[in-house]
């Protein structure tokens, strides 16, 4: 046991504690001793914490199992909380679903406001191909219509919203990182990739901050009923980070949020005028930027080194050439901030890698842990590159359970060796910080949980698993969602264990998700949410 003298201790018995500390210890009738600062005292078994703390106020956690705070690597806390102001079309088996679900929530808007929504999929409908803005016509002629797909990565219009975009859409011009679908007479077909999908985006009425405010507290909520402690939020708009100051004012930000400014914008200027952010709550910093090399392999925009499977002469979207990427990075690192690149194709993995490995060099003094958010699709050449040149995998292990029924597909049998290649990576000493993407995925660590150690869906499909050589231990799993996410945000030596002087940020769930039988881990419950010392959540 080890203790470190603080007055004012809640003392919390009868506990089964996974301390995922560096021994990787589990403790079956343990304790832990929370002090008045939010840190942790002590941890240990119940008969020694009891003599160390005699006079401390006692909190019987009934056998239940306790875990360190979960971390969401890579989510869009943000785009959670737009969730519940849009039509919400995940799930839609069909295009008439689709349709169905847009009439039902049009009914409460009034005339001439857009109609928004999220989460269609063309994947998972039985004719698999893009939908049209024709389709939205027959059907809403008279208001704007504009619905962003699941994965965020492209939007389908109508007429009335194309309408309002300040450039002809007609002809064969694209913009690079971006697609415009158009018909066989040149006309937009309503589909927009990427980039393209800013055209439309700057003709949206934004949300106002009150309608956002209350939207992020029903999203903060979310987080912590599911077990989630901290965040990091890929990709964050100065207006967005005076909200959340705004919240912990408040007293109402239950969660810690480790932002990245949104690209080379507003917000990385004022890190780099004014140095990294850190509030002194503790609960909110940044530290680092988010770039995008290419798109999402759901809507072909992932770039990829040879052609796509299923669409040949295609080869997905890079972003920006070798020579702007450079350029950004050095924007980025001379700051000596941290940058993470969302990088799906293989060939946006490879030319990332090859950027940092020639640049981070120029910048010593730069504190590094560049990662990759996604690094799905790999070369089995460049696996080993990550741990080698210090880069994290920030992946999404639902991503892959999510994809597999139509990966083979688009990627063909011989690329899927280096598809979420979870545990080639570990071998190769990598770390991997774990997350969902939500709102794109759910909002449940214990799916990405189970997704990771058993890579199969909640049917059990495939037997045995997709690409079973890939999955990970339990113990690796749920590192990735603690302490080693809490690594690629700098915050290992705060967060991500339970150990003396860290924050007691700790959930208490309802079985022991190192033990129980692996199909059993996506109905765990959270009983208890606790960060900096005090319960944010109790069932």
């Amino acid at each position: 046991m080890e203790v470190e003298p603080k007055a004012d201790i809640v003392l919390l018995l009868n506990a089964r504690i996974h301390t995922v500390s560096a021994e990787g210890s589990v403790l079956k009738d343990g304790a832990m001793a929370v002090a008045s600062d939010g840190t942790l005292a002590g941890i240990g078994d119940r008969k020694a914490l009891l003599a160390a703390f005699p006079a401390s106020e006692q909190v019987d956690l009934g056998g239940h199992t306790v875990v360190p705070g979960l971390i969401d690597s890579h989510a869009h806390l943000a785009g959670l909380a737009q969730s519940f102001t849009r039509a919400n079309l995940v799930g839609a088996q069909s295009k008439d679903e689709v349709l169905r679900r847009l009439r039902d929530f049009e009914a409460g808007l009034p005339a001439g406001a857009w109609l928004l929504g999220r989460g269609w999929d063309q994947n998972d409908w039985p004719d698999p191909v893009f939908p049209s803005r024709r389709d939205l016509d027959a059907a809403f002629p008279d208001r704007p219509v504009w619905l962003r797909r699941i994965d965020g990565h492209a939007g389908w219009a109508n007429s009335r919203a194309l309408a309002e975009v300040d450039r002809d859409l007609t002809g064969d011009w694209q913009d690079r990182g971006g697609f415009i679908h158009r018909d066989s007479t040149a006309e937009p077909t309503g589909i927009l990739v990427d980039k393209a999908m800013d055209l439309v985006e700057r003709a949206v009425p934004p949300d106002s901050p009150e309608l956002l405010s209350k939207a992020l507290d029903m999203a903060t909520q979310a987080l912590v009923r599911r077990g989630l402690t901290g965040v990091h939020e890929a990709g964050t708009s100065l207006d967005l980070m005076a909200l959340y100051r705004s919240k912990i004012e408040d007293g109402a930000m239950p969660v810690r949020i480790y932002a990245m400014a949104d690209g080379l914008n507003e917000a990385h200027a004022r890190l780099c005028e004014e140095g990294r952010f850190r509030d002194p709550s503790g609960m909110l910093q940044m530290r680092a930027v988010k770039l995008y090399a290419d798109g999402a392999l759901g809507s072909r925009g992932a770039a990829l080194l040879e052609d796509y499977s299923d669409e040949p002469g295609n080869q997905g979207l890079m972003f920006m050439t070798p020579e702007e990427l450079d350029r950004q990075l050095r924007d980025v690192l001379s700051c000596g901030l941290q940058v993470g690149v969302h990088a799906i194709g293989d060939r946006a993995n490879r030319e990332v890698l090859d950027a940092l490995e020639r640049i981070a060099p120029d910048y010593p003094d730069n504190p590094g842990r560049h990662r990759l958010e996604h690094a799905q699709i790999l070369s089995p050449a460049d696996i080993p590159r990550f741990a080698a040149l210090g880069v994290i995998a920030a992946m999404q292990p639902i991503h892959a359970t999510s994809d597999m029924y139509w990966a083979d597909e688009r990627l063909g049998e011989k690329r899927l060796e280096g598809a979420y290649a979870w545990q080639g990576l570990a071998d190769h000493g990598a770390h991997l910080a774990l997350g969902s993407d939500f709102p794109v995925e759910a909002v449940n660590p214990f799916l990405g949980l189970y997704a990771a150690v058993t890579r199969q869906d909640l049917e059990g499909w495939p037997e045995g698993g997709w690409q079973p050589q890939q999955r990970l231990t339990r113990e690796q799993a749920l590192r990735g969602y603690t302490l080693d996410a809490a690594y690629a945000a700098f915050m290992e030596q705060e967060v991500g264990s339970l150990e003396p002087g860290k924050q007691a940020d700790f959930i208490v769930i309802d079985r022991d998700i190192m033990t129980v039988p692996p199909e059993e881990i996506p109905g765990t419950v959270v009983l208890e949410t606790w960060v900096g010392g005090k319960r944010v959540f109790q069932r």
